[in-house]
């Protein structure tokens, strides 16, 4: 490959200004590679980069979900090889502060990101350090690696509270993240998972994934749904993928007494509670925590890892997450649908083909 060869990137100039346009490919650093990718996926946090104003700078090539086969390697590489399928991980941590240095790489305060930090994958070529890639065997599509990303997220939460199986959960949101928080529960022995959204799309694709009962809180007298299937007592683990201020207040009556109660989703609006909202957490005496992003120790974590295991032994379905495919010249095409509110009903891929 000629140093100065040009590729193809999605280009964000600025908010709702996406351009198709040639870049030069990346040059490597000694421990890094370069990786064609393959498919990439729209996550929902770059949605108010696109259509917001959200983007840390411009222009800048988003796309942090991807897997893709490697081109070239530095001088320094030496775990993988040219030809090889990888999943790239986007997080770059700094590997020197206390955080790091626990092991604690989602909370390093001096981190890069591909795809919002620096340029990231809705582009034919994408460079990062060898560290970032995990290989995979041709027995996995580069459609589903590129979703290891996200279900990474979804696992890492679940680990987090110290999910043991067992309990019956709520997942609140039948969003992405809230589709494979639901798969992974069942996979670690969850008793039952209840979905909860306000979309009969959304509900049915939970059903299809596994979903034992799904709740449409649009409905009225939803309330004497969930009553009736935890017999009055609520829910042991609740879940909530959706980043919703209604989500984030109903958790607190969803959860049943010493439950475990995690916000997954990324709030977009103040959020408030009522005293007497509030009082439920004293009263129930459960455990709420947050959870961000998807890494643990070592690096980038056993979320990674059991993705690709489960993927392998069938036991995960990421194809089922899948709205909508385009070419990455369609891309503007895609975010057409993401401005039609309710329009998008799971993943979008973005393929070099």
């Amino acid at each position: 490959m000629e140093a100065n060869k040009s590729m193809k990137a999605a280009v964000l100039h600025g908010p709702n200004d996406i351009r198709v346009e040639e870049l030069e490919i990346p040059a490597l650093e000694p421990d890094e590679i370069l990786v064609k990718v393959m498919a990439t996926g729209i996550c929902g946090s770059d949605l108010p980069r696109v259509l917001g104003d959200a983007a840390h700078h411009y222009p800048i090539v988003l796309g942090h979900e991807f897997a893709g086969t490697v081109e070239r390697v530095g001088g320094g590489v030496t775990r993988v090889k040219t030809g090889d399928r990888v999943v790239g991980v986007p997080l770059k941590p700094c590997r020197k502060c206390e955080d790091c240095r626990s092991g604690h790489f989602a909370q390093c305060k001096h981190y890069s990101f591909i795809g919002s930090r620096v340029n990231g994958s809705w582009a034919e070529y994408v460079a990062l350090p060898e560290s970032n890639a995990i290989p995979f065997g041709e027995e996995i599509s580069f459609e589903e690696a590129a979703l290891v990303e996200p279900s990474a997220v979804a696992l890492h939460a679940l680990q987090l509270i110290g999910f043991q199986g067992g309990e019956h959960v709520a997942v609140l949101g039948g969003g992405n993240i809230g589709l494979l928080v639901l798969q992974w529960a069942r996979i670690l022995g969850a008793r039952e998972v209840t979905v909860f959204d306000i979309d009969e799309e959304r509900l049915s694709t939970a059903r299809q994934l596994g979903a034992d009962h799904t709740v449409n809180t649009l409905r009225p007298g939803f309330e004497d749904d969930w009553k009736r299937l935890t017999a009055g007592k609520g829910f042991g683990i609740v879940m909530e993928t959706a980043g919703s201020d209604v989500t984030m207040r109903l958790s607190f009556e969803l959860a049943a007494n010493k439950a475990k109660v995690c916000f997954v989703g990324t709030p977009v609006r103040e959020l408030t509670f009522s005293h007497k909202q509030f009082e439920l957490m004293n009263r129930k005496e459960f455990t709420l925590t947050g959870s961000w992003m998807s890494y643990s120790a070592p690096f980038p974590g056993k979320e990674w890892e059991l993705t690709l295991h489960f993927l392998r032994k069938g036991l995960l379905n990421l194809k089922g997450i899948v709205f909508r495919q385009f070419d990455l010249d369609g891309i503007n095409d895609a975010f057409d649908l993401y401005r039609q509110p309710g329009a998008v009903k799971g993943k979008i891929l973005l393929l070099n083909r």
